[in-house]
């Protein structure tokens, strides 16, 4: 995502010949040209964008050397276009030398986020050295007039869907899948961040939806759907409860546990399972096998009266 300065020929250039620094700087700071005007060593290089001679990094000692009555002054040369350059000048100016002032980290990220909408919060406020609480304020006060991107690039220059909720659902079926998956596993087949996949994996341990609420009513109304509410508690997918199960050490290490588990598994296909199984069974058989199901709902509805009664009297 950043280029990095490659090591080059230091050559002198007359000054004259240099256009001024496109700063993240606001204002340059007089007391420190006046600092390195008078110091007695010799001033290290700066650097300057080869296609356009404009100061990347080194305003103040081009400035200094200037007030000592130099006509020229050493360069490196930077390679890249005219935005690279100037996330370059940012990250040089963050690291060493004069610190950039707040006012200064603010003006930059506002300048990276309409270069690059499509880098991520924490990618800009770790290059810039703010907050990413406060790069994302900065991305909201623009608003409409920045492009709107499908993606974000991480720090990790791993691209990531500004939606995380299909990703959220690929991760809860690979820890379906495989509970002892770490989240970088989860979050890389996935392609969502390391967080996100912890979020997932701490909301199937709860029994919850791994899509948080607020993304849930986004999906359905992206789709013209209104989120449906219902006077009783929100009813788990049968995948999620029984992620949930599998990892409870009561039952995992126990002979009866082991057996409702197998129990429950052989049971807990997903609607679209069943579907395409009804689809599969033969015309002759269907009458029996629908009979049977209904048997069985019978049977499942008395299990779950069963249940609620004994949470009811312990509780």
């Amino acid at each position: 995502m950043l280029r990095e300065v490659r090591d080059s020929d230091t050559v002198e250039v007359l000054i004259a010949e240099l256009l001024p620094a496109n700063s993240p700087r606001l204002a340059q700071v007089d007391e420190h040209i006046q600092v390195l005007s008078e110091a007695d060593t010799e001033l290290p290089p700066i650097l300057v964008h080869r296609n356009t001679l404009r100061v990347i990094d080194g305003m103040h000692r081009l400035r200094a050397a200037q007030r000592r009555g130099a006509t020229s002054i050493y360069v490196r040369y930077f390679d890249g276009d005219e935005r690279e350059a100037f996330v370059m000048s940012v990250r040089l100016n963050s690291a060493h030398g004069l610190p950039l002032t707040l006012a200064d980290r603010k003006n930059a990220a506002l300048r990276i986020i309409n270069y690059h909408p499509e880098w991520s919060d924490r990618a800009i406020a770790a290059l810039v050295g703010i907050s990413d609480k406060t790069v994302g304020a900065i991305r909201r006060r623009e608003g409409d007039n920045l492009p709107q991107p499908a993606a974000r690039i991480g720090r990790d220059n791993e691209t990531y869907p500004l939606s995380s909720m299909q990703g959220r659902l690929r991760a809860s079926e690979l820890f379906r899948q495989n509970p002892n998956a770490t989240t970088r596993e989860v979050a890389r087949l996935a392609q969502i961040s390391a967080t996100t996949a912890k979020d997932v994996r701490n909301r199937l341990l709860r029994g919850e939806d791994p899509v948080p609420p607020k993304q849930r009513e986004n999906r359905g109304a992206a789709a013209g759907e209104a989120p449906v509410r219902t006077g009783g508690p929100a009813r788990r997918p049968p995948t999620i409860a029984l992620s949930r199960l599998r990892t409870d050490p009561s039952l995992r290490f126990s002979e009866s546990g082991r057996t409702l588990l197998r129990w429950l598994e052989a049971l807990g296909s997903d609607p679209d399972e069943w579907v395409s199984i009804a689809d599969s069974v033969p015309s002759h058989c269907a009458p029996a096998v629908a009979e049977m199901a209904r048997q069985r709902s019978e049977d499942w509805r008395s299990f779950a009266l069963a249940l609620d009664r004994r949470v009811q009297a312990t509780s």
